[in-house]
């Protein structure tokens, strides 16, 4: 009878310590479990970003005038050279016209009395005088033509229109804004990250941008890293670039970058 007793207990006490131990280790299983993912969580490299054209430049006119042509909106792309702005300058090439008729006279003017002078028949006074005018008349021919070059304003690179800031036919002011035009070529990262991150954070470095218009992600690669630390906030510019040029890909768009751990 007491050897039964015996038995029964051992029984009971093995699986009483069975039950604790499995509490424990279950216990003790989730407390790590969910350290580790905070961790994971904490540590883990990513940053937000946006895509953003190399060159981005507001157009401005440089006279006063009424616009004649303005043959692209919004949206539309454009080659280095094409016309963007056109002004009417009807005004401005009368005047390049007349000012280059009175610099023709004065050249004449010149030689003659260069002729004379060597004839003895007009004096040094009456030669530089024919010569300054003739040099202010081409002056006037110079200035003439820098303007009437102000009448049209051509791509200065290859993009596309971000924004019509005017109409057609309308009279703009020296200085109005025209056209918002942004480069069409490689899109790159801006990123502000932690300064500590520039320990191992280096050009070269690869790693993935979630594009969050387009649900896709896209390898890249940092390009520069900034060359000052912000010493309010201790964060650093960077720039990468992806590894594909993508049509669908547009300035503006956003995402998260996704760094490797160090």
């Amino acid at each position: 009878m007491k050897s039964v007793v015996r038995v029964s207990l051992a029984v009971v006490i093995a699986h009483t310590a069975l039950a604790v131990n499995t509490a424990w280790a279950q216990t003790t299983s989730s407390n790590e479990l969910k350290p580790a993912a905070a961790r994971t969580a904490a540590n883990e490299n990513r940053i937000r970003t946006q895509l953003s054209a190399r060159d981005a430049v507001v157009l401005s006119s440089e006279l006063a005038g009424k616009i004649a042509q303005l043959p692209l909106r919004e949206g539309d792309s454009f080659k280095r050279g094409d016309t963007l702005v056109g002004f009417d300058c009807s005004l401005n090439e009368a005047q390049l016209k007349k000012a280059q008729a009175v610099t023709e006279s004065a050249k004449k003017l010149v030689q003659v009395n260069t002729r004379l002078k060597q004839l003895n028949s007009i004096g040094e006074l009456e030669m530089q005088t024919s010569e300054n005018k003739a040099k202010e008349a081409e002056a006037d021919v110079n200035y003439m033509q820098a303007s009437v070059r102000k009448c049209v304003i051509s791509a200065p690179f290859n993009g596309r229109i971000a924004r019509r800031l005017v109409a057609n036919h309308q009279y703009v002011n020296m200085g109005t804004p025209l056209l918002d035009i942004i480069d069409s070529g490689q899109l790159e990262l801006q990123m502000i990250v932690p300064s500590r991150w520039m320990a191992w954070l280096k050009p070269g470095l690869s790693f993935n941008i979630a594009i969050e218009e387009l649900g896709k992600t896209y390898n890249a690669k940092i390009t520069q890293v900034g060359a000052r630390i912000d010493a309010v906030s201790q964060t650093v510019t960077i720039t990468g670039k992806m590894d594909v040029n993508s049509p669908e890909l547009l300035a503006g768009m956003s995402g998260w970058a996704s760094f490797p751990q160090p």
